[in-house]
């Protein structure tokens, strides 16, 4: 298989981000013990890793020795918000909170979501953010919506933008698998294979994308789809709908949903047969669609709606950069089927972009780590 070389040397050692004196503050990163994680809780390891040695993981649960023991070792906490490995623990991340509160640790919440989340989790979320010392917001939409909330009214004000970055990064190797290798033969036989990275769920409308296949198909193309992903669980009937729906539009026997997928190397091998990602989100892109950014850095074009508000991306340098260099392509906020399919066709005959993943990730990690720092 061809190795994407454009993106080669993009992993990034801790030593590379986060370079670190004894001054600094220490954090401890909650996390789950899940083995499937979120985009959220991907970026709160991601998080910990990138901020080491200052920083470590910490698996959230009722071990308060074992929490106390690793709070007395740190200057901070930092919390993720949402995180689908926490649904369960409703007391869980009140306590820790509250053990930091009375060690007099400085609490640095991470919101990524507020007015989407059910009412009941924003509820058990409320003690957390008032007994936080910091907030940061993954985009501006998120933070106007918090502010909108009564909470906001008794809640610190010491609050910033963080950029969001990538899910995963482009690795040194591929690794091949048999799911890249049916997509490989599916273009070796004239496929346009378009696709969409990250989670499936009813607010993302995953579903758009059946219907830009369905129109290219009407207009003469052999068009095969693959979801890079897996269903959101707990969800009732999604997975049965979504497939009802591929049948309906006559393209069944062409969408490929590959399941949770282990490796950077492998995932990457998957997007290396990609002709084209497509995103057509309810709100337009966002800054905290962490999956965009990574098909962004994937060599491949990604096709998307563009933000609703001007100032959408004014803090995420690499979103506009991706943008600048045509790895992004926005259309319409309000775009449709056809619009999509139609820039689809136009970028996928256009030069490949390039970009200098390695650079543009530690300069991104570097803007993170100082928001987070200093808020």
């Amino acid at each position: 298989m061809q190795a994407v070389t454009s993106f080669r040397g993009a992993e990034l050692s801790t030593a590379d981000i986060g370079q670190t004196d004894m001054t600094e503050k220490t954090y401890l990163v909650f996390v789950s013990s899940a083995t499937e994680t979120c985009g959220v809780e991907s970026f709160a390891r991601l998080l910990a890793d990138r901020m080491d040695p200052r920083a470590r993981r910490h698996k959230l649960g009722f071990d308060l020795f074992g929490l106390v023991k690793a709070l007395s070792g740190v200057d901070a906490v930092i919390f993720n918000f949402p995180v689908v490995g926490w649904k369960k623990k409703l007391v869980e991340p009140t306590l820790a909170a509250l053990a930091a509160w009375l060690m007099r640790r400085e609490l640095v919440v991470v919101l990524h979501e507020w007015q989407a989340l059910d009412w009941k989790r924003r509820f058990v979320l409320m003690p957390v953010m008032l007994l936080a010392s910091r907030v940061c917001f993954s985009a501006p939409e998120i933070a106007d919506e918090f502010a909108a909330s009564p909470v906001s009214k008794v809640k610190t004000k010491h609050r910033a933008i963080v950029p969001v970055p990538p899910n995963l990064v482009p690795p040194a190797t591929l690794q091949p698998g048999s799911r890249s290798q049916a997509l490989e033969r599916q273009k070796q036989a004239g496929r346009l294979i378009i696709g969409q990275f990250g989670s499936i769920y009813p607010k993302k409308q995953s579903t758009e994308v059946l219907a830009i296949a369905a129109d290219l198909l009407a207009r003469g193309h052999d068009v095969g789809i693959v979801f890079v992903g897996s269903f959101i669980k707990g969800m009732d009937n999604i997975e049965r709908d979504f497939f009802e729906l591929a049948r309906r539009l006559g393209i069944g026997d062409r969408v490929t949903v590959t399941g949770y997928v282990a490796t950077d190397a492998e995932l990457f091998a998957i997007f290396e047969q990609v002709d084209a990602f497509c995103y057509l989100f309810p709100e337009g892109l966002t800054a905290r669609r962490g999956s965009v950014l990574a098909a962004g850095l994937s060599g491949k074009p990604v096709i998307v709606n563009a933000p609703q508000r001007a100032d959408a991306l004014a803090h995420h340098g690499l979103f506009r950069r991706l943008i600048e260099h045509k790895a992004i392509h926005l259309v319409d906020t309000d775009a449709d089927a056809a619009s999509m399919a139609d820039a689809v066709l136009k970028a996928w005959h256009a030069a490949a972009p390039r970009i200098e993943a390695g650079t543009e990730l530690q300069r991104l990690w570097s803007e993170i780590v100082a928001v987070v720092d200093d808020g």
